[in-house]
């Protein structure tokens, strides 16, 4: 297994830096927020992309995805949220990352079966645009589609080797969903898999990987055990928790970490 890092818990953080932090701390790769508060999002022109490859390129370092926002499951017309699910594949295109990470973003007036016929069909007919970029969109465990189960409702429906699932530990666990599950429903999909640790399901501050409760070596042992050998990346949601420890110090202790489990699971 290869380990990244979001950049989602380096907020606004120049992209050298960020190439600094994972070529220091030993990250084969770095999944880039692609916000427009972000140095890397759809706004950039074709110069600034191609600046971007030639950046990780020459760091030795993998564009891992681009973590998107189009919500693929709301309510309204599909034509907004496919002009933004094609902007962020595009960006994917022209950075060399082969995934987008899109969320569920089902409405709470939508039946359950609503939702996953809406989030369906949209990615139905992204699939093909993803097939001629090269670049494969991943279903997020997240939202309205927290469990395993649920994101598999919808990618079983699109039936497409270019939609695939991005599986968040947390959201699945806190779902109710035990890990041995989660993989069984998303192991024909599976992109990669975002790693993260909390103090507890009622509070999910971010914490160093190994620290709180999440069964970390639990997913570890079982992905290592399955022989699934893909991307692990570390989630930490400092953007959306300004008081949690700045993740910089954090790498280095959470690559080690990493390591240990899957020593520990050989």
């Amino acid at each position: 297994m290869r380990f990244a890092f979001s950049t989602l818990g380096v907020p606004g953080l120049p992209l050298g830096d960020v190439l600094r932090l994972a070529t220091g701390h030993g990250y084969h790769g770095v999944e880039l927020r692609a916000h427009p508060e972000e140095p890397v999002h759809p706004g950039l022109g074709l110069v600034e992309r191609a600046d971007v490859a030639a950046e990780f390129k020459a760091a030795g370092v993998d564009v891992l995805g681009i973590a998107g926002y189009a919500r693929v499951a709301a309510p309204g017309d599909d034509e907004p949220v496919l002009d933004e699910v094609r902007s962020l594949v595009a960006l994917a295109r022209d950075v060399g990352a082969p995934f987008v990470r899109v969320f569920p973003g089902g409405g709470t007036g939508q039946s359950a079966a609503d939702a996953d016929a809406t989030a369906a069909r949209r990615l139905g007919a992204a699939a093909g645009y993803a097939a001629d970029a090269g670049v494969r969109i991943l279903l997020e465990t997240h939202d309205s589609h927290r469990t395993a189960a649920d994101a598999a409702r919808v990618l079983g429906a699109v039936g497409h080797r270019r939609v695939g699932a991005l599986w968040d530990v947390m959201h699945t666990l806190l779902g109710g969903e035990p890990v041995a599950d989660s993989f069984a429903a998303l192991s024909p999909y599976l992109g990669y898999v975002q790693v993260k640790d909390i103090a507890s399901p009622h509070d999910t501050t971010p914490l160093a990987l190994g620290t709180g409760t999440l069964p970390l070596a639990e997913t570890v042992a079982l992905l290592s055990a399955e022989g699934w050998d893909g991307w692990l990346c570390w989630e930490y949601e400092k953007r959306w928790y300004e008081a949690a420890a700045p993740l910089p110090p954090l790498l280095g202790p959470g690559r080690a970490y990493l390591s240990r489990l899957l020593g520990r699971s050989a």
